[in-house]
């Protein structure tokens, strides 16, 4: 439905046809069969137009609809076959784009209704509340989890995703469990679901073809030593939140000591929001300093000390009606002053764009209420799910990083002639010309205000404005053909 493009607006592309971005996103892949690459763009045209649906519903007949369940079901079809297409169009939109470019790392999952939970496998148990005796009882999850990585400029547009893992447990055992066993620390990091990490970096860095431009970006979850080690390795950069207290300097104090000799760098003031969405202000202390970080007591003989700046930042007063911030931050990156520090901070706060993606994936095509009775089957339909996903969040971005752009880099002209006769021009004509005024006349068709003092079009009303955008499009074609001109 949306023309080609490239990040760059300077370098752009002119929508010819109503599917040139499914053949930009699709050139790439490297399937065993033409006959299951032509499959895989209908099915990926299909799926984009009737977001949400399922896939009976985005298929509309029989024909179409078993062709689909085949290729979902076919051994010689993978997510990487689906994704190589993607990942390659990602590659050209890094190229082209300039500067750091910040690769999103984290982990969702998909949870599943299923009666038989051998073909999918399981994610976690949880706790169901208590029975009429008082005990606790608890049910495991039947479910598929993935590690995405995704490319974002400092802008926050989303350039596409660099790497991608799925897997699932046949067994599940509890951490807490199993510390009462074995030191976590101890185990090599080969033989825990952590490595997920390391080759999300290592492949993400790779395809994406210019390591030391990557800052690879992770929650709490991702402060591993075997990563900063990595990262250093293969010469990309790190950002990650950091949760353990490692030994620094000499090994006779840790980091945490090291950061309270620290003088404050200065104060910097941030909006944020309590907990009952209001808008409210944070003022944070920031320390930052570089610091020789060691190893794990039982890996000291496997890695390397290494040298990193550590960034603390936090409110000295604890708000009323929110958690109070705290942020300490590990980076591999030069930190000179308190400039530098905050350009840190805000590179961070990026990672929310992930969490963004992933809320795509599950409430715009709802992943999570597919029916499809297989792991394999769920995994193939998730990775079409990630490109449309993909689509809609750059769609959305779009609009805020680049909003003077010309319409042509996303839009047929077909879209902006049924985008002028559905939605009235409310500003003058030449702001009806730009890229931002048709994403807000899409975002209309979704229930979007467009007030004056409305925050930008957010991902929902955009897959709701692109769904009916289509299904108007393709009424459009057919009155041509029954009616003529």
């Amino acid at each position: 439905m949306i023309g080609r493009e490239t990040c760059d607006s300077t370098r752009t592309h002119g929508a010819t046809s109503a599917f040139d971005w499914i053949d930009h996103e699709s050139a790439g892949c490297k399937f065993k069969d033409l006959r299951l690459a032509r499959r895989f763009r209908n099915l990926l045209g299909q799926v984009c137009e009737s977001v949400g649906g399922s896939i009976p519903l985005a298929c509309q007949d029989w024909a179409n609809t078993k062709a689909a369940y085949r290729f979902l079901s076919n051994d010689r079809v993978s997510e990487d076959d689906i994704l190589s297409g993607h990942f390659q169009a990602t590659r050209e939109r890094f190229a082209n784009s300039a500067g750091f470019v910040f690769v999103l790392h984290d982990t969702t999952e998909f949870s599943f209704q299923r009666d038989d939970r051998e073909a999918i496998g399981i994610t976690f148990n949880v706790n169901s509340g208590r029975d009429k005796a008082g005990r606790l009882r608890s049910h495991t999850v039947c479910g598929i989890l993935m590690h995405s990585s995704l490319a974002v400029t400092a802008d926050g547009l989303p350039l596409g995703l660099a790497a991608i893992k799925f897997w699932t447990r046949k067994k599940f055992k509890g951490t807490a469990a199993l510390k009462k066993k074995v030191n976590l620390t101890r185990i090599p990091i080969e033989k825990k679901e952590s490595i997920r990490w390391l080759e999300n970096l290592e492949q993400s860095s790779a395809g994406l073809g210019s390591p030391a431009r990557c800052v690879h970006v992770g929650d709490r979850e991702s402060d591993i030593y075997e990563l900063f080690c990595l990262a250093q390795k293969i010469g990309t950069h790190f950002l990650v939140r950091t949760c353990v207290d490692r030994l620094a300097g000499d090994g006779n104090r840790t980091v945490a000591d090291e950061m309270k000799r620290t003088k404050i760098s200065g104060l910097h003031r941030i909006e944020v929001r309590d907990s009952d969405g209001k808008p409210d202000v944070a003022i944070l202390a920031i320390r930052y300093k570089r610091i020789r970080l060691l190893p794990p007591i039982g890996k000291q003989k496997h890695y390397p000390p290494l040298e990193a700046t550590v960034i603390h930042a936090y409110e000295q007063e604890r708000p009323k009606n929110r958690k109070r911030i705290d942020w300490k931050l590990v980076t591999d990156l030069s930190v000179q002053s308190l400039s530098d520090a905050v350009d840190k901070l805000q590179w961070y706060s990026l990672r929310w764009k992930i969490e963004v993606f992933h809320k795509i994936l599950k409430s715009g095509c709802k992943a999570e209420d597919s029916k499809l009775r297989t792991a394999e089957r769920l995994v193939n339909l998730i990775s079409i799910f990630c490109i449309v996903s993909w689509r809609i969040f750059w769609m959305t971005m779009l609009n805020r990083t680049a909003p003077g752009a010309p319409p042509n880099v996303a839009l047929t002209a077909t879209e902006m002639r049924l985008l002028d006769q559905l939605v009235p021009d409310r500003r003058a004509s030449r702001e009806k010309k730009s890229l931002s005024g048709y994403i807000v006349k899409i975002a209309r068709l979704g229930g979007y205000l467009a007030r004056a003092r409305d925050p930008p079009p957010g991902n929902i009303v955009m897959w709701r404005g692109l769904s009916r955008l289509i299904d108007i499009e393709l009424g459009a074609h057919l009155g041509v053909r029954i009616v003529g001109n």
